[in-house]
């Protein structure tokens, strides 16, 4: 038996979350046909079956799954000892995996990142977008090292630091019958009028807190698969929408007829950074943070 090597830990474990070689392959930036050569050299190494393979999806096997949860404490630990390493640099420098959902990255990281790059030249940058609950699941499995979200989001086993709020607004498209942006009122408006994202997506389930959202019944049964899909929406005049304050100059408002109306200091969400608790890095993170703070797109 041969030991396994840690990018074969890596991919399988990848694997075992997406269940597809596809999206596996992707997450770990390689080919689709690299990455099954690397998981049946790793079955080879390992001399036992760790998944079975249809047309259609993939199943873990018994024996994968103890390999997979073994696997993910191999890589934690890896990814411990780089730490200690990295203590001995210049703060911010080499490698830093940052998971960031998409309702905050396409507004903060564009003006972000060429300052970063100034601000930091050693720093190497990895971007992973995903849902909140996927790239939480990421960080404690040591894919990620950080994560940029927003708050509150129920956690365990992390580090928090809030940068700043972001306020949310009513979008509707100008001169639309559904609502008086200038005099809005929740009770006045219609069954199924507000669109939101899909289940899965914390701006959903911060959009229904912090703009107080109770009667479900004017809350349209099938969300929206991703802002863009929202925006359309919203612009063909399909219904009407929050958005935090952070998407108001974005390129995905330009050219719609979408307009942005505050709603009150009282509706926001919170903008912060989240890591594991007790990493080594956590001065790095913090000395980010101060860095991101100093950005505030609102």
């Amino acid at each position: 038996m041969r030991t396994p090597t840690l990018k074969q830990l890596q991919y399988f474990v990848a694997l075992t979350e997406t269940e597809h070689f596809g999206r596996a392959a992707d997450r770990c930036f390689v080919s689709q046909s690299a990455f099954s050569n690397a998981i049946q050299e790793l079955e080879a190494n390992l001399g036992t079956q760790l998944v079975d393979r249809t047309n259609r999806n993939v199943t873990v096997t018994a024996t994968g799954q103890e390999v997979a949860v073994q696997a993910r404490l191999v890589i934690r630990d890896v990814d411990s000892l780089c730490e200690i390493a990295r203590g001995q640099n210049e703060p911010l420098s080499g490698q830093l995996r940052l998971g960031v959902i998409p309702t905050i990255a396409p507004f903060v990281l564009p003006d972000a990142l060429p300052r970063l790059r100034k601000r930091f030249p050693e720093l190497e940058l990895l971007l992973a977008e995903d849902q909140t609950e996927r790239i939480y699941r990421r960080l404690m499995d040591g894919e990620l090292d950080l994560l940029l979200l927003a708050l509150p989001w129920q956690m365990q086993g992390v580090e928090e630091m809030p940068l700043f709020r972001d306020e949310f607004c009513l979008a509707c498209r100008e001169g639309t019958d559904r609502v008086d942006p200038k005099n809005y009122r929740y009770n006045r408006l219609d069954s199924d009028s507000i669109l939101l994202l899909e289940d899965g997506h914390c701006l959903r389930e911060h959009a229904l807190a912090a703009c107080r959202l109770r009667d479900t019944q004017k809350v349209r049964r099938f969300g929206a698969s991703s802002l863009l899909t929202l925006i359309e929406m919203v612009d063909a005049d399909l219904g009407i929408t929050f958005l935090p304050e952070m998407a108001r100059d974005s390129t995905l408002l330009r050219n719609t007829s979408v307009k942005l109306w505050p709603l009150g200091e009282r509706s926001y969400r919170t903008i912060g950074l989240v890591w594991r608790k007790g990493s080594r890095r956590t001065d790095e993170f913090r000395l980010l943070g101060e860095f991101l703070g100093e950005q505030d797109p609102v």
